[in-house]
């Protein structure tokens, strides 16, 4: 197996920016969840083919995907926050195909965006242990021994 020398400011630096690329567009789809229930129940219904829901339905779907989303941000959990965001963000990537197969009607073209977050979030995944700035889960470098 080979071997590729990084330097690790610009590893942790470039693996942190993309969780927090990452974070904030799943952010904002938690929020949307909560500003707007109805606009979040009209996205189910079209892409999904789920039913309609109620505010009360929103608010909990969101508090359950921003509570994976924070634990993704912080770092906390790393092998299961970073696989269920991939998770649900594979369900977004794959429910609009009718989309991706007429992609000069407008908006279409903007659905193919999430192919590279998906590609982002699988980088993450394979690359957690090495996402430690600013991530719960850091291990700290161990301290050489001072030996008289």
């Amino acid at each position: 197996m080979q071997t590729v020398a990084v330097p690790k400011a610009t590893l942790t630096w470039s693996l942190f920016l993309l969780r927090l690329g990452v974070g904030l567009v799943l952010g904002m789809w938690v929020l949307n969840k909560f500003v707007n229930p109805a606009g979040a129940s009209a996205v189910l219904q079209h892409y999904y083919g789920g039913p309609g829901i109620g505010p009360g339905i929103s608010y909990a779907l969101g508090a359950v995907q921003g509570f994976i989303v924070l634990a993704f941000l912080i770092g906390s959990r790393k092998r299961l926050a970073t696989a269920l965001v991939f998770l649900m963000h594979l369900g977004s990537t794959l429910a609009p195909v009718a989309n991706y197969l007429d992609p000069w009607t407008v908006p279409n073209l903007l659905f193919y965006a999430a192919w590279p977050m998906l590609a982002a979030i699988t980088a993450l995944y394979l690359l957690r242990d090495y996402d430690t700035l600013f991530s719960m889960e850091a291990v700290p470098e161990a301290e050489p021994e001072n030996k008289p």
